[in-house]
């Protein structure tokens, strides 16, 4: 199928939309898709983008529209990240970041956004689900407490260590024992 905007390369991107019950149907290549994000595929209809519809997915409008409203500031009060001159209005248009340090320039605007998406969680908790590897997490335990050990012995603050190698003979005994209980 050949691309319905410029009708010289292959469609990659198809859409279609139903509304009671008519069907319509578009198909463009790559490289319109890109150049024409916000463009109007349907008639009549403002800008749909696929950065629109994962908003849309997702709810994520309504933060964002909180979030601009908090913006609605003068040119020179608007936050810019310092390194590559993004505003979050940028940001919410394309829901893309110009670099790493937008994250830390826009924190306190996307927090609100993030817990809405991660059912209220904020912050990173590991690749591993607590509720499934509970004997990995405790091997990290152990991995961490014996760094902090040879820390502590290095620094001689031998009570220290010793409470610290408590906690490691305890945790490796009991994943022992879990591991006796499940073979």
């Amino acid at each position: 199928m050949i691309c319905q905007e410029c009708h010289e390369r292959p469609a990659t991107f198809h859409f279609t939309k139903v509304i009671n019950g008519e069907k319509t149907e578009v198909h463009v290549c790559e490289h319109c898709a890109k150049e024409n994000n916000n463009m109007s595929m349907f008639s009549g209809e403002s800008g749909f983008s696929i950065n629109h519809l994962l908003a849309g997915l997702l709810k994520i409008e309504p933060s964002l529209l909180k979030a601009e409203q908090k913006l609605q500031r003068t040119e020179e009060e608007v936050p810019r990240c310092s390194r590559c001159g993004m505003t979050f209005h940028q940001f919410s248009k394309t829901s893309r970041f110009g670099c790493s340090h937008c994250y830390k320039t826009f924190s306190n605007l996307l927090t609100p956004i993030l817990r809405k998406v991660h059912s209220g969680n904020t912050e990173h908790g590991g690749k591993v689900p607590k509720r499934l590897g509970g004997s990995i997490h405790t091997q990290k335990r152990i991995d961490l407490l014996k760094s902090q050990l040879r820390d502590l012995i290095e620094k001689e603050e031998f009570e220290s260590a010793a409470e610290v190698r408590d906690e490691i003979r305890s945790l490796e005994k009991s994943m022992s024992s879990h591991r006796e209980e499940g073979s």
